[in-house]
């Protein structure tokens, strides 16, 4: 098939996320088993947050009108966290911790670093404004708001945000239940003898890793053999179980490459080889009415290829909002002397000699090399039909911003 033929990375990413249904299955979850789930529903905030005004620091509460730089006033009471205020006395100031109520009659608080004590009487050596060292009822939250739309990605600062409206249980998504297939006659597990011809299934583990970090569920992960028959029940049993299958290999045009052929056959491809490397052989079609992404089998195409197509077509399964990641524009530290009709995305890292940081390429982009995959930290990407010099900008997607 001439190069022309191939699908370029963006109408392929745009025609799979146009099938990415979202789940529609929801449970309430604990909220300390929330952590990368998807909201079902909005969060409203039930009460003020905080619900009444509270000391930011520790010292002591005043009615900012009674202080005199320089006069005493008597300490009348004191108030950890936690315990109900009395209402201030007139001309007095109140011992304060950090997250104490505010007692009624107060309206500021003085750090003990600007406060002189002797005995039950202290002076304050400096002006005091009204609401000074306060956090104020509703500061963070008001009751009412919306605190988190539906489709929000559950991390850790959203679960402390919903800890603090009192929230207990959290209705999320269900997970999407994934099935993997790996096919090779030439594949063996890890910690069997290798014997001629044979390669660690390191693609089953490269998944499995992927998928545990995208939140989904894996509910079949089988290694298939070469045969066009066991392929198709092997797919078909996957589509009983799972709302998505992702193959590796098989997706070429080998004579041995039978995913392909057996969508054509037995399912729906829609799309097949992309203009994009590594990664080229990228399959989308369904068996069954289940969804199948075939990928390359190189193990670096399979980790390139999953990070941008198949993880914002998860995200958007997930119901999430935020399906494509966000990059940054950097200065390359490498070249590319001959431009190619795919889109290149390579393995890379940002270096940085002071406040200049660019970034770098991996030395060897093989799709077969997974080592390079540890070396960097994310991928650069080079246009289409691009050459590429030292100093020119270049965009840059993180792991992490592509995985999470």
């Amino acid at each position: 098939m001439a190069g022309s033929d191939l699908i370029s990375v963006d109408d392929a990413l745009g025609h799979i996320l146009s099938h990415a249904n979202p789940v529609t299955q929801t449970r309430a979850v604990p909220l300390s088993e929330s952590l990368g789930r998807t909201l079902a529903e909005n969060q409203y905030v039930p009460a003020d947050v905080p619900p009444a005004d509270n000391s930011a620091v520790d010292g002591y509460a005043v009615l900012h009108s009674d202080v005199v730089p320089g006069r005493a006033l008597t300490v009348s009471d004191r108030l950890p966290a936690g315990t109900a205020p009395k209402r201030l006395q007139p001309g007095t100031a109140v011992r304060i911790f950090t997250g104490s109520e505010i007692p009624p009659g107060a309206d500021a608080v003085v750090m003990q670093e600007r406060v002189e004590r002797s005995g039950d009487e202290i002076v304050i050596m400096t002006e005091v404004a009204q609401g000074q060292n306060t956090r104020q009822r509703g500061q963070d939250l008001t009751q009412g708001d919306l605190a988190l739309a539906r489709g929000t990605y559950i991390r850790p600062q959203e679960m402390g945000l919903l800890a603090s409206m009192g929230v207990q249980h959290v209705p999320v998504l269900e997970r999407l239940r994934v099935a993997i297939l790996s096919t090779g006659d030439e594949l063996v597990q890890p910690g069997e003898p290798l014997a001629p011809g044979q390669i660690y299934n390191s693609n089953r583990y490269t998944l499995l890793g992927l998928l545990a970090q995208a939140g989904c569920e894996v509910v079949l992960c089988d290694t298939v053999r070469d045969t066009r028959e066991i392929t198709r029940q092997t797919l078909r049993e996957a589509a009983t179980k799972a709302d998505l299958i992702i193959t590796s290999g098989g997706v070429s045009v080998g004579e041995e490459d039978h995913v392909r052929a057996v969508l054509e056959e037995s399912g729906k491809l829609s799309l097949w080889r992309m203009a994009i490397k590594p990664g080229k052989p990228l399959a989308f079609g369904e068996i069954d009415g289940t969804p199948v992404l075939g990928l390359p089998g190189n193990p670096a195409s399979v980790l390139v290829s999953f990070m941008i197509i198949v993880m914002p077509y998860i995200r958007k399964r997930q119901g999430r909002s935020d399906a494509l990641p966000i990059g940054e524009c950097l200065p390359a530290d490498f070249s590319i002397t001959s431009p190619s009709i795919r889109r290149e995305f390579v393995r890379a890292r940002k270096t940085a000699n002071g406040a200049d940081i660019k970034v770098a390429a991996a030395p060897n982009q093989s799709s077969g090399v997974l080592s390079s995959a540890c070396w960097s930290s994310g991928l650069a990407v080079v246009p289409e039909n691009t050459t590429l010099q030292i100093g020119d900008p270049v965009m840059y997607y993180s792991y992490p911003d592509l995985l999470s």
